[in-house]
C-alpha cells in the first residue's frame, strides 16, 4: 500500500524543537494525516524557508505549521510567503520561559496572520488538531474523526469524574 501524500508541512527552527514537534506528528497520525517535517531557520536559512513556503501549496500541502523558540520569527516568515493557513507553535527558548517565543509568534502585522497556539506540548497537540479542523472543512472523513475524537475526550472526563465521585463516596 502506497504511503499517503503529506498534507501538512511542519517546519521547526532547530532540531532541539523535535521533542515538542513529535507530539504534533503523532497527533496528526492519530487522524491519518501525513506530514513532512523540516528544519529551517528564519534567520540562518531565510531563502530556503521562503522558497519552501512559496511552493507549499503547489507541493500539495494544505496547512503549514511553524515552530521556533527565542526570537521565533519562523512562522511569520512562512506566513509572509504563502497563502496557506499557518499555525505557529511557540517553543521554550533560552529566555523568558517561552514568553519571548509566544509574543514573537502571535504579534504579526495586519495581513500576515499566524494562528498561534500554546507554548510547548499542549500547543504542539493543538496545532495538529487545528490543522485537522481546517482540513475537515472539505474532508468528510476527517470531520467524522474529529467528532469521534471530541466524544472520546468527553467520555474520558466523565469517567474521571465518576471515579472521583466514587472515591469521595458521593
Amino acid at each position: 500500500m502506497a504511503k499517503k501524500k503529506p498534507t501538512v508541512a511542519i517546519v521547526m527552527g532547530s532540531k532541539s524543537d523535535w521533542p515538542v514537534l513529535e507530539h504534533t506528528v503523532n497527533t496528526l497520525k492519530e487522524f491519518g494525516v501525513e506530514s513532512t517535517v523540516k528544519i529551517m531557520s528564519a534567520h540562518r536559512t531565510p531563502h530556503e524557508a521562503a522558497d519552501f513556503a512559496e511552493n507549499a501549496a503547489k507541493n500539495g500541502y494544505k496547512v503549514v505549521i511553524g515552530a521556533a523558540g527565542g526570537a521565533a520569527h519562523l512562522s511569520g516568515v512562512l506566513a509572509g510567503h504563502t497563502i496557506l493557513p499557518v499555525i505557529g507553535i511557540p517553543v521554550k527558548g533560552w529566555a523568558l520561559d517561552g514568553m519571548d517565543s509566544l509574543l514573537s509568534t502571535v504579534m504579526m502585522p495586519k495581513g500576515v496572520p499566524v494562528a498561534t497556539v500554546a507554548i510547548g506540548k499542549a500547543g504542539a497537540i493543538n496545532a495538529a488538531i487545528l490543522a485537522v479542523q481546517i482540513m475537515a472543512l472539505s474532508d468528510a472523513a476527517l470531520k467524522r474523526k474529529l467528532v469521534s475524537y471530541k466524544k472520546n475526550m468527553a467520555k474520558e472526563v466523565l469517567k474521571a469524574d465518576a471515579e472521583l465521585q466514587a472515591e469521595l463516596g458521593a
